[in-house]
């Protein structure tokens, strides 16, 4: 029974040393704009995303909640085209996330590596993404494209009922 109790608490000091060794990340540096860097869907090759791409993802996170995603792509003629895939809101507070009304989430779908990177879980995908300042006309722009996405409410029901 001693070995028992004296083993748990090595692992509870271990636990508690490992957590006290993670970098404590101000819930507000997760404001402003990101893109993503990488991402790597299971069992497969980490695919790069951004600078010398043709692809990459968007997020803002807004200091009163407003979150947006988009897709960025640029086509082989040279324009972009930005797919709204995302808007609504979110929370980030005290390693909690939570993510347009979805379960919330502690330490595994957001972690963040300092103030300028995380790394994302979504499904069987993992990304990595990095604080990257953007003009406030591009910004406004991509956000305009999210917004224009919502699906009026009468509209969403009727989805629901025969969809769902």
């Amino acid at each position: 029974m001693k070995k028992i109790i004296f083993l748990m608490a090595v692992v509870l000091m271990s636990t508690l040393q490992a957590n006290a060794q993670k970098p404590k990340i101000a819930d507000k540096e997760l404001l402003g704009t990101w893109t993503l860097e990488w991402m790597q869907y299971d069992g497969e090759k980490k695919i790069t995303c951004g600078k010398g791409t043709s692809y990459t993802s968007f997020k803002y996170y807004g200091a009163d909640g407003e979150y947006a995603c988009a897709e960025i792509a640029l086509s082989n003629d040279g324009k972009i085209k930005v797919l709204p895939h995302e808007y609504g809101t979110y929370s980030y507070k005290d390693g909690w996330y939570i993510e347009m009304g979805r379960k919330p989430a502690r330490n595994d779908i957001l972690v963040m590596k300092d103030n300028t990177h995380f790394h994302g879980r979504w499904m069987n995908r993992t990304e990595a993404w990095k604080k990257t300042p953007l003009s406030q006309k591009v910004v406004k722009y991509i956000l305009d494209c999210c917004k224009s996405l919502n699906t009026p409410t009468d509209v969403q029901q009727e989805i629901k009922k025969q969809l769902f």
